[in-house]
C-alpha cells in the first residue's frame, strides 16, 4: 500500500459559502460525502484504502467545521448546489459517490438531478430525502416495531451519555474509535447540526415514484443494530428500485463506515467492481 499523500486541499465559495475540500490518490473520482456528525475528516478509515486506486474528494458541507455555511441556506439543495459546484470545480464529468446519513439527502438529490454525472451511489444508513412511510403493510408494521426499539435504545443511550449514532457496542468495544467519532462530532456547533437535523427530516417527503426508475446504480448499505435509521427501510427500497442491492453488516451500528471500516470497505468496492 503507497503512503496516503495529500495532492491539494482549498475552498471554493458557491452561494456565499465556504465549502473546503481534501483530493488524495489518482484514478477515477470516487467522493464522499459525511454525515451529521462529522466533516471531511470522517473518512479517514476510507482514504488510505480507496486512493490506491481512485481519485478520492472529501469535503465537509457548508456549515460543518472547517466549511462556513451561507445564511439561512442550508437543506439537500443547498448542499447539492456544493457538490455540484465541486464537481465543476474540479472538472469532474462523473463520479462515484459515496454518502453517510445526512450526505445520502445531498447525494441523492444530486443523483436525481444529474444522473449522467453519477456512475454510482453508495447510500450509507440513509434513504436521503425519500419518504419510506409507504412502503407496504408489512415493512409498516416492520418500521413501527423499529421505532419502539430505537427509541427504548435511544433513551437508554441518553442516559450514560452515549451518541446514538455510534451506539453503546462502539463506545465499549472499540474506545478510541468512539473517543474520535465524539471528537469529530463536536467541531460543529451542536444548535447548528439540530437545526440541520430538522430540516433535513422535514425534507423526507420525497415520493418513492420518484426513483423507482433511476439508473444510476445504488448500494445501500446499514448497520446490523442501527437505531437512528431503519435497516428495514433500506431493504425494501433496494427490492423495489430499478437497480439497486443491499448490504448489512453485522454487529455494527448507524455509523458502520466508522465502526467496522473493513467490511464497509470490501462491501463499497465490491460494488465498486462490479460496475
Amino acid at each position: 500500500m503507497r503512503p496516503t499523500i495529500l495532492r491539494e486541499n482549498s475552498t471554493i465559495r458557491p452561494h456565499g459559502s465556504e465549502i473546503y475540500y481534501e483530493v488524495v490518490g489518482e484514478g477515477p473520482p470516487l467522493v464522499f460525502a459525511h454525515g451529521l456528525g462529522g466533516n471531511y475528516l470522517s473518512w479517514w478509515q476510507q482514504i488510505p484504502f480507496f486512493s490506491e486506486w481512485f481519485t478520492c474528494i472529501t469535503f465537509s458541507h457548508r456549515g460543518f467545521w472547517p466549511s462556513i455555511g451561507a445564511p439561512a441556506l442550508y437543506g439537500s439543495a443547498a448542499f447539492a448546489d456544493d457538490l455540484s459546484a465541486l464537481l465543476d470545480h474540479l472538472h469532474i464529468q462523473k463520479t462515484l459517490l459515496v454518502a453517510q446519513s445526512m450526505g445520502g439527502w445531498t447525494c441523492l438529490e444530486f443523483a436525481l438531478r444529474s444522473p449522467d454525472r453519477v456512475k454510482g451511489l453508495v447510500m450509507s444508513s440513509s434513504s436521503g430525502a425519500l419518504d419510506f412511510q409507504s412502503l407496504g403493510d408489512a415493512e409498516g408494521k416492520m418500521l413501527e416495531e423499529w421505532r419502539r426499539r430505537s427509541a427504548d435504545a435511544k433513551k437508554s443511550l441518553d442516559g450514560e451519555s452515549i451518541l446514538a449514532a455510534t451506539g453503546k457496542r462502539m463506545a465499549l468495544e472499540q474506545p478510541a474509535l468512539y473517543y474520535m467519532y465524539h471528537r469529530l462530532n463536536s467541531l460543529t456547533p451542536l444548535s447548528y447540526r439540530e437545526n440541520i437535523r430538522k430540516r433535513i427530516h422535514a425534507e423526507r417527503i420525497l415520493p418513492l415514484e420518484k426513483i423507482l426508475d433511476l439508473t444510476v446504480p445504488v448500494l445501500f448499505v446499514t448497520g446490523e443494530e442501527d437505531i437512528v435509521f431503519p435497516a428495514v427501510a433500506a431493504s425494501a427500497l433496494a427490492s423495489q428500485m430499478l437497480n439497486a442491492t443491499y448490504k448489512q453488516i453485522s454487529h455494527a451500528g448507524h455509523s458502520v463506515y466508522f465502526e467496522r471500516a473493513s467490511e464497509y470497505n470490501a462491501v463499497v468496492s465490491s460494488f465498486i467492481e462490479r460496475l
